[in-house]
C-alpha cells in the first residue's frame, strides 16, 4: 500500500487521510521562482498497491477511498482517525513499524534514525537513504525524519528538496506541513513560504485550504510549532496566489479554531477581492472581521468604501465613513477622495462641495487627485464656472495640474463646443512640459470633428504620430464620426482602413458611425452590406440597431424597419424610446396612423417614458391625418408632465389648428411663443398666415409677414403663394402681381399653382391680356401649363 500521512478532520479536530501525490518540489533548484496557477484544489484519494502481508490489516482500513468532497468542506471519514493514530505511533517510536522478512527492502527503525546525520553530511548517496524510498511507506518515513530534523531546520530543507526529486516519490501534505513548521521556526521564511506555494500550486490531486488549515494544526504538537504565524502565511500565500475564494474560507476554518490572519493579510484579501468584482465576499469578510474583533484601520475602511462608491451603493459609503469616524479612526485624504469620486459619478454634486468642505475643515489637505475628481464630476456635469474656481484654488494650495487634470479639462469643454479655451489649455499643458497622451488629443479631436474642424482634427492626429502616440479606437471613432456627418464617407472609409491596418481592433461604435454615414449619404445598399457584415461576426448593439433602423425609415423601407425591429427583439434588446419615436414618425409619414399609436402604447406598457420628440411625431402626425383635438390632447399631456413643448410640438399644432380653422387657439400658441422668448420659425409664421387668409384676416396676414422680415426670416414658396392667394381672393391684383416680381427678385420661382391661382383671378376679370402674359411667363420659366384655370382655387 501507498498511502498519506494524516489530516485533521472536520469539527472533531481529528485527522483525516490526504493523498500522498503532489508535485515533485524543487524550490532550491528554482532559485525561489514563483508559480502560478489557476488550479481548484480538491480532496484526493488513496492509490492501491501491493502490500507486504504484515501490517496489511491496519492499513487496508485506510485503502480503496476516493472520494469527490468539496476541499473548502470539512470531510467525514471513518477511516482518518485511525490513520493519523497509526502515523503518529510511527512517528513517537511507540511501537515497531512492522514485521518483515529479512529479504524485505524496507529500512528498519535504526536506519531511519540515521537518516538525519547522512543528511547533515551531505552522504545522499549512502544505502541507507536510497532504501527508505523503495518502501511503499516511504511518505511516513519522510514525515517521521523531517520531525527528527526540527532542531535542523537548514538540513530539513535540504532533505524535503532532495526527497521531493526522487523518481516514483510524492510528498503529502502532512510532509509539507511538516516542512513548513520546521522552517517556520528556524525562522526560515522565505524558504517556508515556497514550501506553501508549492502545495498549493501543486496540479495533482490535494485538499484545499480548509484541508490544509486542519493539517497544519493537526501538525503543529509534532514539530513543537507556537504561534499562529504559520497560518498567516497560507493564508497570504492563497492571497498573493489568486485563489481569493479559498483565502476567504481559509479564515473562516482558521476562525474556527480562534487563529486569525494578521490586519494587514485581511486587508489585502479585501483590496483583492474589490480590484476583481468579488464585492459580496469582501463585504462579507468584513463583517466576519468586525465579528473576530478585528479593529479595521483606515486602509481597511478605504476599501470599502472605494467599493461601495464604485458600485453606486453611496448610502452604505457614507454608513462607513461615519462608522470609522465613531471608533476613532481619522478618515485620510483617500478616503474623502473615493467618497467625492463616488457622489459625484451619480450627480450628487451638493454632497460632493459638503465633503470637500469638510475634508478641509478637519485640516486633510486635498490633493491632485482630489481636485481632477472635482473637476471630472462637475465637468460632467457642464458648472464649468465651478471648474474653473477649483483651478483657482487649486493654483492657491500649490497642488500642480496633471495630465489627467488638463484632460479632463480639455474634454469638458470640448464637450460645450468651447474649442479655443479648449486648445489654451491645451497649449498651456504643453508649455508646462506636460506630455498629452492618446486621451488628450482623443478629446481635442473628437470636439474638432463634432463642430466641424476637421482641418484641425486632421493636424493633430498629424502630432500624435510625430509625437509617437498611438490612436485608439476612440480616437478613430472621432474622426470616422466627424467626417460621416460632413458627407466625406470615402475619406471615412480611409481612416476606417488605416485603422485596421495598424491593427486597432474595431468596436461597434465605429461600424455604427460608417453605417450612419452610408445612410445619410442615401447609400442604403452599402449601410445594409455593412450591417449584414458585422452580423457575421458579432451580435449589434442597441445602437448599432437604432441607426439602421433610422436609416430604413428615411429610406421609406418601413417594412425592412419592422422587420428588424422584431429581430431586435428576439435577440433580447429592448428598443429605446429613440427607436421607437424614429418608427412612430415613420408610421405617420407613411399614413398608417393606427400602427403609430399602437407602437407608441407598446412604448408605454414597456415603461419607457416618451421625450418631447416622441409627443412631436404625435402631434405633428396626428394633426397632418386631421386629428387636431387628439394631438391636442397629447400636447397638453407632454406639458402636465412636466416636458416643455419646443418650436416643432408647437408649429405643428398651430399649423394643425389653422387648417381646421381654430384660428383663435393658434394665435395663442403663437403668442405664448412669443412670451417665452422662443424663436419663431417659418412654418409658424407661414401657418398662421394661410390661417388668417382663410379667414379673410388680410390685413393681420400682412403684419405677420412683416413681422418675419422683421425677425431676419425669409418667406418660401408655401408663404407668397398663401399671400399671393389671399389679395387675389380680396381682388387687390396689382399687389398680387407685385408680389409675384418681388418673389422671383428674391430667387424664389413661382410654380404652376401661384400661376394658375392669378391666371385664374384674371380670367374671372376677363383680363385676357393678363392670363396670356402669365401663360407665356409660364411657358418660358417651363413651368407646366394650367390644365384648367379654375381648377386652383383655394378653398
Amino acid at each position: 500500500w501507498r498511502c498519506a500521512g494524516a489530516q485533521a478532520a472536520g469539527a472533531a479536530g481529528k485527522p483525516e487521510p490526504l493523498n500522498p501525490s503532489s508535485k515533485t518540489l524543487q524550490v532550491a533548484a528554482r532559485n525561489g521562482r514563483r508559480g502560478r496557477s489557476h488550479c481548484h484544489l480538491s480532496i484526493g484519494g488513496w492509490r492501491r498497491a501491493a502490500s507486504p502481508s504484515s501490517g496489511r490489516k491496519m492499513l487496508a482500513l485506510a485503502g480503496g477511498l476516493r472520494t469527490g468532497i468539496n476541499p473548502l468542506r470539512s470531510g467525514r471519514n471513518p477511516n482518518c482517525a485511525l490513520l493519523v493514530w497509526f502515523s503518529r505511533l510511527l512517528c513517537s517510536n511507540q511501537i515497531p513499524f512492522c514485521t518483515q522478512s529479512k529479504s524485505s527492502t524496507y529500512p528498519e527503525d535504526s536506519d531511519v534514525e540515521a537518516i538525519p546525520n547522512l543528511v547533515a553530511q551531505d552522504r545522499w548517496e549512502d544505502p541507507r537513504i536510497a532504501t527508505l524510498f523503495a518502501s511503499s511507506l516511504a511518505p511516513i518515513r519522510v514525515s517521521r525524519v523531517l520531525v527528527k530534523l526540527k532542531e535542523d531546520p537548514l538540513s530539513a530543507f535540504k532533505f524535503f528538496v532532495w526527497a521531493g526529486k526522487q523518481r516514483g516519490f510524492h510528498h503529502t501534505t502532512e510532509s509539507y506541513c511538516i516542512a513548513v513548521h520546521v522552517l517556520f521556526n528556524g525562522r526560515m521564511y522565505f524558504q517556508a513560504r515556497q514550501v506553501l506555494e508549492e502545495l498549493i500550486l501543486s496540479k495533482q490531486v490535494l485538499p484545499g485550504s480548509e484541508n490544509v488549515v486542519d493539517m497544519l494544526r493537526a501538525t503543529c504538537s509534532i514539530c513543537g510549532s507556537h504561534g499562529n504565524g504559520v497560518f498567516d502565511s497560507l493564508f497570504g500565500v492563497l492571497t498573493d496566489l489568486g485563489h481569493l475564494e479559498e483565502a476567504n474560507e481559509c479564515f473562516y476554518r482558521m476562525r474556527t479554531f480562534g487563529i486569525l490572519p494578521k490586519l494587514r493579510s485581511c486587508n489585502n484579501l479585501l483590496q483583492r477581492l474589490a480590484r476583481t468584482g468579488k464585492g459580496p465576499l469582501s463585504r462579507k469578510l468584513f463583517d466576519y472581521m468586525l465579528s473576530s474583533n478585528m479593529a479595521p484601520t483606515v486602509f481597511t475602511y478605504n476599501i470599502m468604501i472605494d467599493l461601495s462608491c464604485k458600485d453606486g451603493d453611496l448610502k452604505t459609503a457614507m454608513g462607513l465613513l461615519c462608522q470609522m469616524k465613531e471608533v476613532g479612526c481619522k478618515p485620510d485624504v483617500v478616503t474623502y477622495n473615493s467618497m467625492i469620486d463616488g457622489h459625484g459619478k451619480f450627480g450628487e454634486l451638493d454632497e460632493v462641495e459638503c465633503l470637500f468642505a469638510e475634508m478641509k475643515g478637519v485640516g486633510c489637505d486635498p490633493d491632485v487627485i482630489t481636485f481632477n475628481a472635482l473637476i471630472h464630476c462637475f465637468c460632467r456635469h457642464g458648472q464649468l464656472p465651478k471648474v474653473f474656481s477649483f483651478l483657482s484654488e487649486m493654483k492657491r494650495g500649490d497642488v500642480k495640474p496633471n495630465v489627467v487634470t488638463y484632460t479632463t479639462l480639455v474634454d469638458g469643454l470640448c464637450k460645450e463646443g468651447m474649442m479655443k479655451e479648449a486648445i489654451k489649455f491645451f497649449a498651456d499643458m504643453k508649455r508646462k512640459g506636460l506630455r498629452p497622451n492618446e486621451f488628450t488629443y482623443t478629446a481635442l479631436i473628437d470636439g474638432n470633428c463634432k463642430v466641424g474642424n476637421l482641418e484641425e482634427a486632421r493636424q493633430l492626429v498629424g502630432q500624435m504620430v510625430h509625437e509617437g502616440v498611438e490612436l485608439n479606437v476612440v480616437t478613430y471613432t472621432a474622426l470616422v464620426d466627424g467626417l460621416c456627418k460632413e458627407g466625406r464617407v470615402e475619406e471615412a472609409e480611409e481612416v476606417f482602413g488605416a485603422m485596421e491596418k495598424s491593427g486597432v481592433a474595431a468596436n461597434q461604435l465605429i461600424y455604427t458611425a460608417l453605417t450612419h454615414g452610408h445612410f445619410r449619404t442615401k447609400n442604403t445598399e452599402k449601410a445594409m452590406h455593412l450591417f449584414n457584415k458585422i452580423k457575421e461576426n458579432t451580435k449589434p448593439d442597441i445602437a448599432m440597431y437604432g441607426t439602421v433602423i433610422w436609416g430604413l425609415c428615411n429610406a421609406e423601407k418601413l417594412f425592412e424597419a419592422q422587420n428588424l425591429f422584431r429581430e431586435m427583439e428576439e435577440y433580447g434588446l429592448k428598443p429605446t424610446h429613440v427607436i421607437y419615436t424614429t418608427l412612430i414618425d415613420a408610421y405617420f409619414k407613411a399614413g398608417k396612423t393606427s400602427e403609430a399609436l399602437g407602437l407608441f402604447h407598446k412604448m408605454l406598457d414597456s415603461g419607457l417614458s416618451p421625450s418631447v420628440v416622441t409627443y412631436c411625431s404625435l402631434v405633428d402626425g396626428l394633426c397632418k391625418e386631421g386629428s387636431v383635438s387628439e394631438a391636442t390632447c397629447h400636447f397638453n399631456k407632454m406639458r402636465e408632465l412636466g416636458l416643455c413643448p419646443n418650436v416643432r410640438a408647437y408649429t405643428a399644432l398651430i399649423d394643425g389648428l389653422c387648417k381646421v380653422s381654430y384660428l383663435g387657439e393658434a394665435t395663442k400658441l403663437f403668442e405664448e411663443m412669443v412670451e417665452k422668448g422662443m424663436v419663431l420659425d417659418k412654418v409658424a409664421y407661414t401657418s398662421l398666415i394661410d390661417g388668417n387668409l382663410k379667414m379673410g384676416n388680410l390685413q393681420e396676414a400682412f403684419v405677420l409677414r412683416n413681422k418675419m422680415e422683421e425677425n431676419g426670416i425669409e418667406l418660401d414658396l408655401h408663404a407668397y403663394t398663401s399671400l399671393i392667394w389671399g389679395l387675389c381672393n380680396s381682388g387687390q391684383m396689382q399687389q398680387a402681381r407685385s408680389l409675384l416680381t418681388e418673389m422671383i427678385e428674391n430667387g424664389i420661382f413661382p410654380d404652376e399653382a401661384v400661376y394658375n391661382c392669378l391666371i385664374s383671378k384674371y380670367d374671372a376679370l376677363e383680363n385676357i391680356e393678363e392670363v396670356l402674359k402669365l401663360k407665356d411667363e409660364m411657358k418660358m420659366r417651363g413651368v407646366a401649363s394650367a390644365a384648367t384655370v379654375n381648377a386652383t382655387n383655394r378653398e
